[in-house]
């Protein structure tokens, strides 16, 4: 979140209701929707409901089951937009900075303390076998999700005491203490599963039949590698709702498998999907020249939102004991050339990622604050130095002989580290061991991105080999921090908190599956997560989360890449979008089949 002052807040509590409420916000803060809301403002409630939404995904699939760490699930199943399949209990506005409102649940009834929340479901809920949805499915699906579900929801729903049936309708969650403000919005993420139908099939199971679902798409079809094809439901109970009004609107959602991007745009521009999020610098820039784009068949949109910009880094593993000095892991990042970069492949398109927090609030900046410095003295004597005295910054290669510099002071950091120069070649002083590394990469189109920071290091002596593995392969090296250094993304959220624990904290470090891609083993910052969880004000949170960042940059966990200040959106002219776009979040499930408003007055 970039500027949101939320209300005045209270010691005791910041999300407090006295009685059931429609909805609920973290930090106190005014719902935007009434308890008689309609829809939100940023869908079409007169949207056109048929016709068919074409997408795109990469290489391929092998399981329905995206809640486990075994297989590589569906597209439409993960996390990245609110699943097809299955119906969770709350939905977020993607208007609002962190409020939530009923979709399973119908209310909320919140303890003033913030020890309990009680769910109370909706009625005539069903899944798509006309089986009603229970206080029992609620209840089975949080026990195994944190008894066999990947690690991270362990992480996420960590302060959760007890699950309790109140009736069938109603469901009480407790909580160890108060002291996580985000732990009554989060519960509103969980997904619900029939307990009937995944006691007999098996939670983790990863095959390739479609489950039972509740939400507003089934399965239709599909084909390992090709396709996956979901179906709209007839007569779903929560067509109508107000979370969803408006929203659902094609008959049927495809997803279509490519290769790999390069082959996914060329797909795009001969119309075999209809939507498009474009993450090339050279596509957005040069690529969109095509025929169907000049006669105005095909458009852009560049999407600013509110939230904090995604962070793209290559992650030094630390449980390689190549990586696990500090003043190794900062000498490479001397050795990477944004500047040149981004002049010669990204058309100057992305700017240097500061911060894991970047473009909000979040973000640390500059010297560091006295906020910061009163969170910090305790542990002055296990942090690098220079975090009191100096702002953080990367080194730059704007001028002539800033590469000679920059490599100058890495091979002084890696001679500290034991690292020398013979004969060409970077050894270890002590054992003789030569100094490489493979970078593994998942797109093809990033080696290009990453064998300039190669070359640079070979003039250090270092030699970094370029790995690409297809999806498959990516995804079970990755899950099993079988790497040394790796390209991945970091999303962040506008209001951080128990998500914090599975990037940082020692206990994630060695789960398979998690996100610490590091391997990050640090007490100051195990207790720095719990400070940001535990954030009782916006401000509190604010000054913890840049705490954080700061600690987090000085240690060279990881070389920050890049960041785009908007996301790049392009897509078909049978794909039209809502007269509003929402400011945190994008919504692709409020698009709609050619009708109504004209694409060039989105706003």
């Amino acid at each position: 979140m970039k500027k949101v002052i939320l209300g005045f807040l209270t010691v005791f509590c910041l999300i407090h209701q006295l009685e059931a409420s429609h909805g609920i916000s973290l930090y106190n803060a005014p719902l935007k929707y009434t308890a008689d809301f309609k829809n939100f403002d940023y869908v079409n409630p007169e949207a056109p409901k048929g016709g068919e939404l074409k997408l795109s995904a990469i290489n391929t699939f092998d399981s329905f089951n995206p809640f486990v760490v075994k297989g590589t699930p569906a597209a439409g199943l993960t996390p990245l937009y609110p699943s097809l399949l299955h119906a969770t209990l709350s939905c977020r506005a993607h208007d609002e900075p962190f409020s939530d409102y009923g979709y399973v649940a119908e209310s909320y009834e919140v303890d003033p303390q913030g020890l309990w929340i009680t769910y109370t479901l909706r009625d005539n809920i069903t899944f798509h076998d006309g089986s009603p949805i229970t206080a029992d499915d609620v209840i089975y699906t949080f026990k195994q999700l944190l008894e066999k579900g990947s690690p991270l929801y362990k992480a996420y729903y960590h302060s959760v005491k007890d699950v309790i049936k109140l009736d069938q309708k109603r469901v009480k969650f407790t909580f160890v203490d108060n002291t996580s403000k985000e732990q009554i919005m989060i519960l509103g993420e969980l997904p619900v599963l029939s307990k009937a139908y995944f006691e007999k099939k098996g939670f983790d199971n990863t095959s390739l039949e479609p489950p039972l679902g509740s939400g507003p798409y089934r399965i239709d079809g599909f084909e390992s590698g090709q396709y996956v094809t979901y179906k709209r439901v007839q007569n779903w109970w929560g067509q109508n709702i107000p979370v969803n009004k408006g929203r659902y609107n094609f008959e049927t959602i495809r997803f279509k498998y490519f290769k790999d991007l390069t082959v996914s745009f060329e797909a795009f521009k001969g119309h075999e999907y209809d939507f498009r999020h474009e993450n090339s610098a050279k596509n957005w820039v040069r690529g969109y020249d095509f025929k169907a784009f000049l006669e105005g068949k095909v458009k852009k949109l560049e999407y600013k939102d509110k939230v904090p910009a995604a962070a793209q880094v290559l992650a030094f593993n630390t449980r390689r004991s190549i990586f696990s000095d500090l003043n190794v892991r900062k000498a490479l990042t001397y050795a990477f050339d944004f500047e040149w970069l981004n002049k010669n492949l990204f058309y100057n398109i992305y700017e240097r990622l500061p911060s894991y927090f970047s473009a909000s609030d979040l973000e640390s900046k500059g010297l560091i604050s006295d906020a910061e410095k009163t969170i910090l003295t305790p542990y002055k004597d296990e942090l690098p130095s220079d975090i009191f005295e100096k702002p953080f910054e990367l080194p730059t290669f704007k001028r002539q002989g800033d590469l000679r510099t920059n490599l100058i002071k890495a091979e002084s950091l890696l001679r500290k580290a034991g690292w020398i120069v013979k004969d060409g070649v970077c050894i270890n002083e002590k054992t003789g061991e030569r100094f490489e590394f493979e970078i593994l990469l998942a797109d093809p189109s990033m080696e290009k991105a990453v064998q300039g920071f190669a070359q640079n290091l070979k003039k250090l002596g270092i030699k970094a080999r370029l790995r690409v593995v297809d999806t498959p392969q990516y995804v079970q090296r990755t899950q099993n921090y079988d790497y040394d250094m790796i390209m991945v993304v970091l999303p962040q959220s506008i209001s951080p908190g128990n998500e914090q624990r599975d990037f940082w904290s020692s206990a994630s470090a060695d789960q398979p599956g998690g996100r610490n891609y590091s391997g990050i083993k640090n007490k100051v910052i195990d207790e720095l997560v719990e400070f940001v969880i535990d954030a009782e004000t916006r401000g509190e949170l604010v000054d913890r989360v840049n705490a954080l960042d700061r600690v987090l940059l000085w240690n060279y966990y990881t070389l920050p890449l890049w960041f785009s200040s908007y996301d790049r959106y392009a897509y078909w002219n049978n794909i039209m979008m809502p007269a509003i776009l929402p400011s945190y979040i994008f919504d692709m499930y409020a698009l709609y089949a050619s009708s109504g408003v004209s694409p060039d007055k989105v706003s």
